[in-house]
């Protein structure tokens, strides 16, 4: 049965009232008219670069549809979003079986998929359907996915930037939302799900509005319109999932509602289960052939570079026009409908000469018909830089950030100089963004696709980024975080060191170990950078605490953090100060448990290494070990949050262990000494946590009795290390 038309009373006939801090007046019935705006901008927090009006060349993707292209498509799609009959029989698709083709009849669908390959020109078709909707006064928000962009990559500012634009576009649904905020304050917090958000601060602002006359005007010319573009760009995956399903799930039960979804994507499985189901139009661009549409779009390109580039003027006058007839058409069969190639094509071609690259346009035309395609581009465009100092590192980082950064704090990031990086990028503007200043807009990639060239080996062979690169880019992060060389590259250490270390260690294909080895292996000690051994330390400590690895790796993580330890004590570098004071951040403790065999040979060796490091740390800095007592007796206090570690509060730490261990043994009066089993529980306390190490004695009878986290915490006489904030653990030293 049709859901009956939506009828809200809401201060019918009502003047000056009040709202919070808003004033809404409300005449000829139902029109709102208030103050205030500005106050829910500044709660919602919104990304301010994820809708279609954002500069594309700062903030990706750079797409637009070229003047007269892609007309087919966009009449098709507009064509859809102007329907307004519900009725059967309005609209019909074709699905393909095994047996025929069958015609199944089905109102106007309130979503619109359109998928294709990278490069197929998705995101320039949902920027003009933006700007179309936008001048008919129907679009209520747009938001542009791009991978490796910080939030606009999550789900986690998607409904708060929805709601922002929506009450920009309907400003009747603004007090809606400042209510719904005033109802719930949680609604801003991440850890509200996003199908509370969406449908507070977006589907029922825009349900309580939908009533009576107030917007008789605005949909006289059809229903409003959301555009998201690039979900499969999204790296939450459970929360695209989620924003599906609720969707469906809302018009589902509103069928009636005057809203339409068009979503572009790349066709990704968990994005392909979901939408291919009834309620939704779906359709495929790759069938719309683009190739009159490049054809045109090259030929004004280079129609425009001829007007003025002096060479190719001298060329045209000396042997006629150029490209020839023959040569379009061999470009244009090559680019084989993908558009960015196209625009990447025409940018290598016509690009200035350069000492490395010194052809001419009409030499390189040649060229990019031998090339493989985007590969092939990519890899030839990345050899013109391949032999300048830094190459590998300012295209590792470009390719991993998890925010895109300007010149200068990507050298301030890496340690070194700006211009160096400029060096390594002005051969690469075929495929990279490179902002004409070093300190304001942020270098991009002109597409996606070029990671994901970077990211997968065999396909960029030599220029192949693999993901424990991530170990570097976390070592900048955490000396950048030390050293405040620039507010922005601090900023950036501070915000992403977890998360970069974290796509190192969480890496199914890294050889943890060996990857670490690679690092030491290969790392000098710089000059300008924190010594490599105190970001081991941290790290491994930090892994230690958070992760639950295999036995083996565990044993490697203590012993290797303590002799990186006192490496870095005894390193001379006036930066190894500021780390031992200072307090680094690395994210919650999770709730897991692991364990780790602690012998006598792993004793003896810490002994040795905390030893070192103690003398160390005593010659050069004796006033940081008043400030910070030790203590290896039943307990030592941190006075600070369980998750921020200094170095020396890690020294503190592993004497303690080492101290505890040793008690131990000597109470038992076991010869020869036995191994301790080094249990680590995460437990949440309440809002109060303890992070205590134990060492408790269990009889053999009793060794092979698990001992859950429970029982750990109530069990008599444990000795803890402990501060009572914001996370939990247990480490329990047992005798096996």
């Amino acid at each position: 049965m049709a859901e009956p038309p939506l009828h809200i009373e809401i201060f019918s006939g009502a003047r000056g009232v009040q709202l919070g801090q808003q004033t809404i007046n409300v005449i000829a019935g139902n029109q709102y008219f208030f103050n205030g705006g500005g106050d829910l901008v500044a709660r919602l927090n919104p990304i301010p670069d994820a809708s279609h009006t954002r500069d594309r060349k700062t903030s990706p993707p750079d797409s637009a549809c070229f003047p007269g292209t892609r007309e087919g498509v966009i009449t098709e799609i507009t064509t859809w979003a102007n329907a307004v009959d519900s009725e059967p029989g309005t609209e019909d698709r074709e699905i393909e079986t095994t047996v025929s083709a069958l015609v199944v009849y089905t109102p106007t669908p309130h979503i619109y998929w359109l998928h294709g390959f990278a490069g197929c020109g998705k995101s320039a078709v949902s920027l003009k359907l933006g700007d179309i909707f936008e001048e008919s006064g129907r679009l209520l928000a747009s938001y542009f996915f791009f991978r490796n962009a910080g939030d606009r990559s999550t789900m986690r500012r998607f409904a708060v930037t929805l709601a922002n634009q929506l009450a920009s576009a309907l400003p009747a649904t603004m007090p809606f939302i400042e209510t719904a905020l005033r109802a719930d304050p949680g609604l801003l917090n991440n850890c509200v799900s996003l199908t509370r958000q969406l449908e507070r601060l977006v589907y029922k602002p825009l349900q309580a509005v939908l009533t009576g006359n107030i917007l008789e005007e605005a949909l006289t010319e059809g229903p409003f319109i959301i555009v998201v573009d690039g979900l499969d760009e999204c790296e939450d995956r459970r929360g695209v999932e989620e924003f599906i399903d609720q969707m469906l799930d809302f018009f589902e039960k509103h069928p009636n509602i005057p809203l339409r979804i068009f979503i572009a994507s790349r066709v990704e499985q968990h994005i392909r289960e979901r939408l291919e189901t009834d309620g939704v139009r779906l359709a495929d661009l790759n069938r719309h052939s683009p190739h009159k549409d490049i054809e045109k779009f090259l030929q004004v390109s280079f129609q425009k570079v001829a007007k003025r580039d002096r060479v190719i003027r001298t060329y045209v006058q000396a042997r006629g026009a150029w490209p020839t007839r023959s040569d379009m058409n061999k470009l244009i069969s090559h680019i084989n409908g993908s558009f960015v190639l196209a625009s990447s094509m025409l940018k290598y071609i016509v690009q200035p000469a350069t000492a490395e690259d010194p052809l001419s346009p009409m030499e390189r035309l040649p060229l990019t018909l031998d090339m493989n395609g985007l590969d092939g581009l990519y890899t030839r465009t990345l050899a013109l830089s391949q032999h300048i100092p830094h190459f590998r590192n300012v295209i590792s980082t470009i390719a991993l950030l998890k925010q895109p950064l300007p010149i200068v704090d990507i050298a301030d990031l890496l340690g070194i100089e700006a211009f160096e990086v400029v060096r390594v990028l002005l051969n690469l503007q075929a495929i990279i963004h490179v902002p004409g200043t070093d300190d304001e807009a942020d270098v991009t990639l002109c597409h996606t696709s070029l990671r994901d060239f970077l990211t997968t080996e065999n396909r960029s062979g030599s220029f192949f980024v693999p993901r424990s690169y991530h170990l570097h880019l976390s070592y900048y992060c955490l000396s950048s975080t030390i050293e405040r060389r620039s507010a922005l590259a601090y900023d950036y250490g501070r915000d992403y060191l977890e998360a970069h270390w974290q796509s190192f260690a969480d890496s199914e294909a890294s050889d943890f170990i060996n990857e670490i080895e690679q690092f030491k292996a290969h790392q000098p000690l710089l000059a300008n950078r924190l010594a490599y051994h105190a970001f081991l330390c941290s790290m491994l400590f930090c892994t230690l605490l958070t992760k639950s690895r295999p036995l083996n790796d565990n044993l490697y993580l203590i012993t290797e953090c303590t002799k990186q330890l006192a490496l870095a004590a005894e390193c001379h570098d006036h930066r190894i100060q500021l780390w031992l004071e200072k307090g680094l951040h690395y994210g919650f403790l999770s709730h897991v448990s692991h364990t780790l065999r602690f012998t006598k040979h792993t004793y003896e060796a810490q002994q040795h290494d905390l030893r070192r490091a103690s003398a160390a740390i005593y010659a050069k800095f004796p006033e940081i070990l008043e400030r910070y007592p030790t203590s290896s007796g039943m307990e030592i206090e941190i006075d600070h949050l369980s998750s921020w570690w200094s170095g020396i509060d890690i020294f503190n730490v592993l004497k303690w262990i080492v101290a505890r261990a040793r008690h131990k043994w000597e109470e038992a009066k076991i010869t020869p000494q036995p191994p301790l089993d080094l249990l680590i529980y995460k437990i949440l306390n309440g809002y109060h946590c303890i992070f205590s190490f134990e060492l408790e004695e269990v009889s053999p009878a009793d060794s092979d009795v698990t001992c859950d986290a429970d029982s750990a915490y109530s069990s008599p006489g444990y000795n803890r290390l402990y501060t009572q904030y914001v996370s939990s653990a247990y480490l329990v030293c047992k005798r096996s």
